[in-house]
């Protein structure tokens, strides 16, 4: 999931009380939540989920274009332009938006993905026409006035500079360099000093214009209002994009297995990441390797590898297993920290219960508990709040699932078997995976 870092919210009484509201946004019930598309004149879809529980109108929306469309020695150029959006469009410089925006007592954010630029409006349904033009300007017209363009640029360098000896920091750019080569996955999400500095203006809007279209939008609506008024509003802050993008073509990243970083610091504590075969949404055993992974280690205080490395041992506080997914890479993940003097057991024992998951797959008890949570659990973390509903349906749109993905899933789920996690735990589990260990060297062994 996206999570948005910068908030604009106005200072009056009045607004903050609005936007106390916004904040306890209700969620329609799961079993009556009903998903309509609407499809404007022009042509823009999005799915609508009415709820007149509370007054406010919230959108979500994505360009499909991310970080990967930043260009070759401009990289974090992506996410500066999402930095800016809110900072002068049209005919209103920074200053004016941002007092226009709190006026309306809307929250505004965007943020750039690795394969989507993510935008997030909520506004009480009373001034939702005045916040939607300043969101129809933000997208259509942003200014990349030259004053706002260098105080966000030394933001994020300063932000760099900070973080160029943290220890988490470096791992994670050796972790990426690592597994993605080359790939665009591989770049630095904010881009480094040097790339920032050989950004100008007219690349921000070059990289804009590539990227804001009509042809790669999702949309997904939840509030009060109708399929009639929600058409209208969308050819009003959408209509005047251009109908197609002009991305640069990305290829499939194949995560590279079987090797050992070593990342060396001075540290208390020996964190360990591990990196197998991952699995892409679309492939017929997705479902399994979903289920497989809640037994390995995607259960909190339930899985194996809790129960192995923290209750048994007590080696770690915690330790989880991931399916990471993104548009051309997948990768299962695993990752703990530890006592230094106890890491070379702790990876000993999480790639023994790798193996035994592989060779034996798993117990029906243990798949009946996993699919009570996988099922259960979907409302709980994706369809909480009208925010996290509209967010949800704009991941559905973008993974391509259909508007029924929500019921259907659970049907999914359920008709797994446990010969189906038998099997693809033997497909991505007899890998030899990548190891990375951050912090002094694991005793007993050559990382």
């Amino acid at each position: 999931m996206i999570s948005f870092s910068r908030l604009r919210i106005g200072a009056k009484p009045s607004l903050v009380v609005a936007c106390i509201l916004l904040g306890l946004a209700a969620c329609p019930a799961l079993a009556g939540m009903a998903i309509e598309e609407v499809e404007t004149s022009s042509g823009i879809k999005a799915w609508l989920v009415q709820d007149y529980s509370l007054p406010i109108v919230t959108t979500r929306f994505a360009f499909r274009g991310g970080r990967t469309q930043d260009p070759s020695g401009k990289e974090g150029i992506v996410n500066l332009i999402t930095e800016l959006l809110d900072e002068g469009a049209g005919n209103l410089d920074s200053d004016a938006f941002q007092e226009r925006l709190d006026d309306a007592g809307a929250e505004m954010l965007f943020e750039a993905g690795p394969d989507a630029v993510y935008g997030y409006m909520r506004v009480l349904a009373e001034r939702k026409d005045e916040a939607f033009q300043l969101l129809r300007l933000a997208i259509e017209q942003p200014r990349f006035d030259q004053q706002p363009v260098d105080r966000l640029r030394a933001q994020i360098v300063s932000s760099i500079l900070a973080r160029a000896k943290d220890p988490e920091t470096a791992a994670q750019f050796a972790w990426m360099r690592a597994i993605y080569g080359d790939h665009p996955y591989s770049r630095r999400e904010e881009g480094t000093v040097q790339t920032l500095a050989a950004v100008t203006t007219s690349d921000l809007k070059a990289v804009h214009e590539r990227i804001f279209a009509r042809g790669n939008l999702t949309i997904a609506v939840v509030g009060a209002i109708d399929p009639g008024t929600l058409k209208r509003d969308l050819d009003r802050i959408f209509g005047g994009l251009p109908a197609g993008p002009s991305l640069t073509p990305v290829v499939d990243a194949v995560p590279k297995l079987g090797r050992a970083i070593r990342v060396a610091y001075d540290l208390p504590q020996a964190q360990l990441s591990l990196a197998y075969p991952g699995i892409p949404r679309k492939d017929p055993q997705f479902f399994a390797a979903n289920l497989m992974n809640q037994i390995l280690g995607g259960g909190a205080f339930t899985s194996r590898l809790w129960n192995e490395v923290r209750e048994k041992r007590g080696l770690a506080y915690g330790i989880y297993s991931t399916l990471e997914n993104i548009d051309h890479a997948s990768a299962l993940v695993i990752g703990t920290g530890t006592r230094p003097d106890r890491a070379a057991e702790t990876l000993s024992l999480i790639q023994a219960e790798v193996r035994r998951m592989s060779e034996e797959g798993v117990s029906e008890d243990e798949l009946t508990a996993a699919k009570k949570k996988l099922i259960g659990g979907y409302a709980i973390e994706n369809l909480n709040s009208s925010s996290a509903v509209a967010q949800t349906l704009v991941q559905i749109q973008l993974e391509d699932r259909g508007i029924d993905y929500v019921e259907r899933r659970k049907q999914l789920i359920q008709a797994v078997t446990v010969e189906d996690v038998r099997a693809v735990a033997k497909r991505l589990l007899s890998a030899d995976p990548t190891v990375m260990t951050v912090g002094p060297s694991l005793k007993g062994t050559n990382r």
